[in-house]
């Protein structure tokens, strides 16, 4: 979308710029309300959100732009909360992250989640590409199923530069899933006649976001839950390598594509996007406790809110028309992505007593 110019046909001034952004932040300060009021209100009731707030504020402004057209009064501010605001918000995530975590999961349960991951990543890919699917939602709905959901797809988009439908239609139907897995994961408790541990290990693998971890495995117990919440957290962490890998490939592409005939130095900071960045030296900061605990707990929240408003804003962006055209096919990849996670990770919890 082209800049708005003066009367004199020069690009208007940054305050102009940012004044041009209010009402578009605003319309998605007030979906992001919404959706973080249905998210109170399921954990007063079920104690956990089924649904959490990024998956309401998503379907809530997908149901707005079906309703109604933004113009270009906010097409700007909306552009911005989906793009610029969800980098914040993935840097913010850094300072919750400590790589020490990872040492005291154990090394062998590390591997095994890391085998796990880079597996499904392989496998959701490339099944994503036999049902027909391009290659970045297809890359989303590897890293959705793999790693930890919507938090996973709302990292890597911005890196890869998936547009707004793509996200959307991953997002959806992922977490209609990650809610039927909450649901239906109990019931193999004592159909496959699995210990607290083997359970807590397997809804640590397969359910898709944190507090969905706890309302799967609270039932059975709080080994399972214990357990649970750790192997999600390491698999969590599998992100930060992932989604640099992601860039320095992306990068690597397109510099290819340029038509680049020579080999020259590249900077990490030109290859890496500076979230990433940041997110790598808050993470770093984390792990030699040079952040205190006090600031964890706001900067987490901001980054969950921030997310959030990103979410509104790319539902906002969604055409539903769009949706509907790869909406069997979207179904069917997460689905059967879903399933084989899922018996992979019957598999594994096997041999952990």
């Amino acid at each position: 979308m082209p800049e708005p110019s003066t009367e004199q046909g020069q690009k208007p001034g940054p305050l102009r710029r940012a004044l041009l952004l209010i009402p578009g932040i605003l319309l998605c300060g007030v979906v992001t309300v919404i959706s973080l009021g249905v998210q109170a209100v399921e954990e007063r009731v079920f104690d956990h959100p089924y649904i959490e707030a990024l998956v309401v504020a998503i379907l809530l402004g997908m149901a707005v732009r079906t309703a109604w057209q933004p113009s270009e009064r906010w097409r700007s501010g909306i552009a911005f909360s989906a793009k610029q605001l969800l980098e914040v918000a993935v840097m913010l995530l850094g300072a919750s992250i400590s790589f020490a975590a990872i040492v005291a999961s154990g090394y062998l349960l590390i591997g095994a989640i890391a085998v796990t991951v880079v597996i499904m990543l392989a496998i959701s890919y490339g099944l994503s590409r036999l049902l027909g699917l391009k290659a970045k939602l297809s890359v989303l709905i590897a890293c959705g199923n793999s790693i930890c959901g919507n938090s996973a797809i709302a990292a890597v988009a911005p890196v890869i530069g998936a547009d707004g439908d793509d996200i959307a239609s991953s997002i959806s139907f992922t977490a209609i899933l990650g809610v039927l897995m909450v649901l239906g994961l109990p019931l193999l408790i004592p159909l496959l006649q699995l210990s607290a541990t083997q359970y807590g290990i397997l809804a640590g693998l397969t359910v898709y976001a944190v507090p969905q971890v706890l309302a799967a495995t609270v039932p059975a117990g709080i080994v399972s839950t214990q357990l649970g919440t750790l192997v999600k957290l390491v698999r969590v962490l599998m992100l930060g390598p992932i989604v640099v890998g992601l860039s320095l490939l992306v990068a690597r592409r397109r510099k290819q594509e340029a038509g680049a005939a020579k080999a020259v130095s590249i900077s990490p900071f030109k290859l890496v996007p500076w979230f990433i960045i940041g997110f790598l030296v808050l993470a770093a900061l984390r792990s030699f406790q040079l952040v205190p605990d006090i600031v964890i707990a706001p900067v987490t929240k901001t980054a969950a809110i921030l997310t959030v408003v990103s979410m509104a804003a790319l539902g906002l962006g969604v055409d539903v028309r769009v949706l509907s055209t790869v909406g069997g096919r979207v179904t069917a990849a997460v689905t059967l992505s879903l399933l084989l996670l899922l018996g992979l990770s019957i598999g594994l919890v096997h041999f952990f007593k």
